[in-house]
């Protein structure tokens, strides 16, 4: 049986839809307050009536953009304010994909603010209360181009990537006040993204979305896509009182796929 500290919240981005509401709902049938990110208001409010009732605690939202400086200073304002975080969930919609050689700039850019610098500015505001508590928990969304680059994912790889150091980083750093940092890596996943960059397989190859699905499915050991719960469930792991000695690891959820320890 998973124990969790009920007296931190817990911070959730990219909680409109996908993983990362699935990670929202999941902590909060934990009875762990759960601040919900997103750029999407409405789906939001949806989501936080949702977790309440599944629980007793006062769930809330912030709309905004990760790429908007303003947003991410009011954001950072907000949780510094409430001073009761210990559990950060970083989790962003993935880059444009293409290949690197065809990046532009402003991709690369774009993609640095999204994951870089707006992980580094919410693990600020919550570093005091967790320092303070000697306990936290930072949770990275990343993918399994961690260890194996996809693909026609040039400036995604390059980016998990570069998260997954910055994790490792700060795992090594923030060890001896009992915060830990670990990145979860999904396979293919049923999320929009996913049904998205099916799309543009399709197009680029002439093939149908169909004969998409199943080669990638064929990839794939246990011959399905993961359903975002099954990787919510990991990080809610990690999140739990049952973790405290798991840190600075990238943990797969793809069914085997992915041809790497």
């Amino acid at each position: 049986m998973l124990k969790f500290r009920q007296d931190v919240a817990a911070v959730v981005c990219g909680a409109s839809q996908g993983i990362g509401r699935e990670i929202a709902k999941s902590l909060a049938s934990q009875n762990i307050e759960v601040l919900a990110v997103s750029r999407t208001e409405t789906k939001l409010q949806s989501l936080v009536e949702e977790m309440k009732s599944s629980s007793d605690k006062e769930h809330t939202y912030f709309a905004g953009s990760l790429d908007s400086q303003k947003d991410l200073s009011e954001l950072s304002e907000f949780i510094l304010s409430k001073n009761k975080y210990g559990i950060l969930v970083c989790n962003s919609g993935g880059p444009k994909a293409g290949p690197l050689t065809d990046a532009s700039f402003e991709n690369l850019e774009q993609g640095f603010r999204n994951h870089i610098v707006a992980n580094q500015k919410l693990l600020q505001s919550v570093l005091p209360f967790m320092s303070d508590t000697e306990w936290g928990r930072v949770i990275n969304i990343l993918s399994t181009s961690v260890k194996i680059p996809i693909p026609n994912l040039g400036v995604s790889n390059t980016i998990r990537g570069a998260v997954a150091q910055w994790a490792k980083t700060l795992s090594l750093e923030l060890g001896d006040k009992n915060i830990t940092v670990n990145n979860i890596l999904p396979g293919y996943t049923e999320t929009e993204r996913l049904t998205n960059l099916i799309s543009a397989a399709a197009s680029r190859s002439g093939k149908s979305e169909e004969d998409i699905i199943s080669l990638w499915k064929s990839k794939v050991p246990m011959k399905r896509f993961a359903r975002p719960q099954e990787v919510a469930e990991a990080a809610v792991f990690l999140c739990s009182q049952n973790a405290d000695y798991i840190s600075g690891i990238n943990l797969p959820v793809d069914g085997g796929r992915t041809g790497t320890l």
